[in-house]
Order: structure tokens, then C-alpha cells, then sequence
């Protein structure tokens, strides 16, 4: 007798049971298993952020946020000093090249690696710290990277666009030119391709292939005719034609957002309310006193054969010695009948400078950076809380730097690179088939100083001393070439041995060869 197969029907209505039950439990409490789903609290109410993609959520509002982005910086003071403070910390008044060919791959050793860079970077030196590559001639690599910065964090792109320009009275045709970000966008009758977004056109892959740039800005006071560039991302053998500088924080996102977004609302409502307690306080000191008189207005002007108090008001106070001047040590004469009575203002509030404190801390966590580095106020603490906090700036810092290595000033330099390997200044064999090896560099910005340089100074020494830095890597952190460093001090030795004045004793002796053990005495 064959065996009936075995029925599933009692498994299957234990876990819809189960389900119904834990369901059940589920709708008794808030009808969700997250309380970050609660619909029905009053702190959940009416909270339904919508789940769109990335250039969904930004690209309608940028032109909007970037606007605000920029009238905060030009009229708040906060937003204006963390700008200039990006600068300065991020970039500053320093940087440079420094070439390191992978010679490894290339089959070289280190010296030749050394001196082969050398030479790279004095040539782009040329290029990098004159307007030579500008295309308006007007600034040089660093004005323009402090440019791009300032773009990508305000407005939330910046966008070069590489030009070959020959001139006669330069060696070099590789230039850049700046667009301001409000030019890249897609042309209106293209906004029904799925593949522009916000003026990037994409292929399959969210790669991009061209960027819409308009001929002329939108804002400006003669704009011209709605008129576009299709500008290829890329050459046919791969040269690039557009320097595309944002943050790219989900994926699909083709445009980048201004810092200062989630702030926004905070900065401006701070510096409106910190406005409002200065105005009044500049109102409350400019009233001393009021004069106070028992007589009836109409009473006092009989007395001065006036037909009407106003009148009289308005006649007394336009002559220019009755003017109301207050002068230290002055006698006041009282008419008849008045009193003088103080003015005692209740503003500005006694709590401001610890909500504003407050309210500046949350901009600051917003920002990335510490309140002290904000405020530029380090009054309120101590060497090692100042450590910390600019410790932690400076990991978003060194970020930052690292994005604009990468995205901004590496195809810079895979610009010029070209340019010199084909007219003949530099020798890199092979280029096209190995670039990553002969385009491995490191670039240099300007160093983040010290708080307590005599610490500061002996910790790098013992790192240097453990082998867990090297003379560069201690040299790159406060904006120095090791080897300008190095051979400058070897010409100033030199130099005091000439001149007969004394080394110190921590300066290396250039003459390192032991000495005649013939010339030594003999020990008693």
C-alpha cells in the first residue's frame, strides 16, 4: 500500500497564523516595527520625506540653494568666514608638484625616479605658478583651485574647461578656462532626455559622455539668447575637454550640493537674530533720558505764544541749538513743572551669548568643522581641547584635499603632462600604454602650523627618529620641499664655515669622515 504524501497544509497555516498574530501586535502598539516608521506620534506626524533619486531630490532645488548659498556669503559673516576659512586650511598660500613616477613598473630605480621628477616639476612650475595657465591670464594654478574650491562648496560644482590656446609669447597652449556652475544645464528643449541631467550627459553606465554649457551666464545683465555648447567629456584618444569639480555623495548624483545646505536655515535665522539684538542695542543707546512735565501741552505753548503745541514742538526742535546733544559733566535746565527720568532698556537679552554659543555649535557639527576654528576663537580652551579640535578638522580637511588631488588637480596635471611629452621636454616612453605609472604624484598645500611648536617639533622628531615618518612626509604637513630644505641648509653650513661662525650642535657636520687616529691624543 503506497504512503499518502506528506501534507505541508498544517506548516503552512501555523506561520499565517504566526504572521497574523505578530501583526495583530504589531497594529496594538504604533503599527510599525521601527519607531523611526511611527505614523502616529506626534513627533512622526506629517513626516513623509519623499524616496527620489539622487539628481530628483537636488537638481530642481540647486539653482535655489546655490543662490542662497552665495547671498550668504556675501552678506552673513559666519557663512563669509567659514568660506575664506576652507580656503585657508584646505588650499592656502602653498602648493606644489611633486612627481613620483612608479619606477617599479617602469623598470627604473629610485635615483633615476628622483631625478626624473626633478625635472617634471620644474617645467610645470612654469606652467602652475604663472597665468600662463589661465586662459583669462589673470590668475595662476593656485588662484584658480582656490576658485574651484570656493565653486564646489558654495555653489556645488565648479567646471573648468581645458582650452588650447597658442600664443607667441609662450612656450605653453594648454589653459583654463573657469565656468561658473550656473552655466552647465540642461538646454530647455532638451529637458525631456532621461540622459541629461542638469546639464551632464550620461550614457548607460551614469558615465559622462558631454556637458551643455551655456554660451553666456543666466544672470547676467545682458544674458543673449538661450544658446548652448555640447562640449565632449573627452577627446577621441581620450584628452579630457571638461573638468567636472563636485561631491558626489549617492549613486546617479551628477551635481554636486552646497556645504552650507543643511545649515542654511540656521545661518540665516542666526545672523537675523544677531542683527536684531545689535540694532536694538545701538537704539537703547541712543536715548538717555526723558524729559517728563506735568503741564498740558496746550498750557506750556500759551506760555510761549505758540497757536498750537505741535507746532510749537516741530518750530523748537528745527532750530540747530536746540538740537539734543549729551556731554559728559553737562547741567541740564529744567522748564517748569518737568523731571528727567531714566531709560532703562531691557535689551539686548541677558541669554544671548549662550543661545548664540548653541545655536553655533550646530552649525559648526554642520559645517565639519570645530566651533573654535569657526569663531575663530580658541579664548575658552586649553592647548590639548585646541589639539583635538583642529585635529578633527583637519581629518576633513586632508579629505577634501585628498577629493581635489584626485578629481581637479590630477587631470590637471595629465593635461600638461601631454602637452610636454609631445613637444619633447620630458622623455616618458610607453605613456599611453602605462599612464597611471608615469602620472603618479602627490601634490603639496600649505602646512597646518602649530599650536605648541616646541611639542610639535620634538613628537615629529620622534616619529622620524621610530621610522614612522620621513623627513617629506613631515616637511609636506607644514607646506616644505624636504629637498629645497635640506639643500638650502647644506648652502648655509657652508656658508657659516666660510665666514667662521659657529654650527649649532644639531646641525649635521658636512664632513662626516672619521679622523686621523694618529692625530688623536693619547689617554692618560
Amino acid at each position: 500500500m503506497a504512503r499518502a504524501a506528506p501534507s505541508f497544509l498544517g506548516t503552512d497555516m501555523g506561520k499565517r497564523r504566526s504572521a497574523l498574530k505578530k501583526s495583530r501586535m504589531m497594529m496594538a502598539g504604533n503599527g510599525t516595527a521601527y519607531d523611526a516608521a511611527d505614523r502616529t506620534s506626534r513627533a512622526m506626524s506629517g513626516w513623509y520625506p519623499g524616496n527620489g533619486s539622487a539628481d530628483r531630490d537636488l537638481l530642481t532645488d540647486l539653482p535655489l540653494m546655490s543662490g542662497r548659498s552665495r547671498d550668504l556669503a556675501r552678506n552673513e559673516a559666519l557663512t563669509a568666514g567659514v568660506a575664506r576659512t576652507y580656503r585657508d586650511n584646505i588650499v592656502g598660500h602653498v602648493l606644489r608638484l611633486s612627481a613620483k613616477p612608479d619606477y617599479r613598473l617602469l623598470g627604473q630605480n629610485a635615483e633615476w625616479a628622483d631625478e626624473w621628477g626633478n625635472q617634471v616639476e620644474g617645467h610645470v612650475r612654469t606652467w602652475m605658478d604663472t597665468t600662463e595657465c589661465d586662459a583669462a591670464r589673470t590668475m595662476t594654478l593656485i588662484g584658480l583651485t582656490h576658485q574651484a574650491l570656493t565653486g564646489m562648496l558654495m555653489n556645488g560644482d565648479a567646471v573648468a574647461l581645458p582650452m588650447w590656446l597658442p600664443r607667441q609669447d609662450s612656450v605653453w597652449s594648454t589653459r583654463l578656462q573657469s565656468i561658473e556652475s550656473d552655466r552647465l544645464k540642461t538646454p530647455p528643449m532638451l529637458e525631456h532626455r532621461e540622459d541629461i541631467r542638469g546639464g551632464v550627459e550620461i550614457d548607460r553606465y551614469g558615465a559622462p559622455i558631454a556637458y551643455h554649457i551655456r554660451k553666456t551666464h543666466p544672470g547676467d545683465s545682458n544674458p543673449g539668447m538661450d544658446d548652448y555648447w555640447r562640449i565632449p567629456a573627452f577627446t577621441p584618444w581620450g584628452r579630457r575637454r571638461v573638468i567636472h569639480l563636485y561631491d558626489k555623495e549617492r549613486p546617479g548624483q551628477n551635481r554636486g550640493k552646497p556645504i552650507v545646505a543643511a545649515v542654511m536655515g540656521d545661518l540665516r535665522m542666526a545672523g537675523k537674530y544677531s542683527q536684531a539684538e545689535l540694532k536694538a542695542a545701538v537704539a537703547n543707546s541712543l536715548v538717555a533720558a526723558f524729559l517728563e512735565s506735568d503741564l498740558p501741552q496746550d498750557v506750556v505753548a500759551g506760555m510761549f505764544d505758540s497757536g498750537s503745541p505741535a507746532d510749537y514742538w516741530t518750530g523748537l526742535f528745527e532750530r540747530p541749538e536746540n538740537q539734543p546733544r549729551l556731554e559728559g559733566g553737562a547741567v541740564l535746565p529744567l522748564p517748569i513743572g518737568a523731571k528727567l527720568s531714566a531709560f532703562n532698556p531691557g535689551r539686548p537679552a541677558t541669554a544671548f551669548g549662550v543661545f548664540m554659543d548653541s545655536v553655533v555649535m550646530r552649525i559648526a557639527a554642520g559645517l565639519n568643522i570645530p566651533r573654535e576654528l569657526l569663531l575663530k576663537d580658541f579664548s575658552k580652551t586649553n592647548y590639548s581641547s585646541a589639539r583635538a579640535a583642529l585635529l578633527e578638522a583637519w581629518r576633513f580637511f586632508n579629505g577634501v584635499r585628498r577629493h581635489i588631488s584626485d578629481m581637479w588637480l590630477n587631470p590637471i596635471y595629465e593635461l600638461i603632462f601631454e602637452e610636454m611629452i609631445n613637444d619633447g621636454r620630458i622623455l616618458a616612453p610607453g605613456y599611453y600604454e602605462n599612464r597611471y605609472a608615469w602620472l603618479k604624484c602627490k601634490w603639496v598645500f600649505a602646512g597646518r602650523g602649530w599650536v605648541d611648536p616646541t611639542k610639535e617639533a620634538q613628537a615629529a622628531q620622534i616619529r622620524m627618529d621610530s621610522y614612522l615618518s620621513t623627513q617629506e612626509q613631515e616637511g609636506a604637513e607644514q607646506g616644505i620641499d624636504w629637498e629645497e630644505n635640506l639643500e638650502q641648509a647644506a648652502r648655509e653650513m657652508r656658508r657659516k664655515q666660510e665666514l667662521g661662525l659657529p654650527i649649532a650642535a644639531s646641525s649635521a657636520p658636512l664632513d662626516t669622515s672619521p679622523a686621523d687616529p694618529a692625530s688623536q691624543g693619547t689617554p692618560a
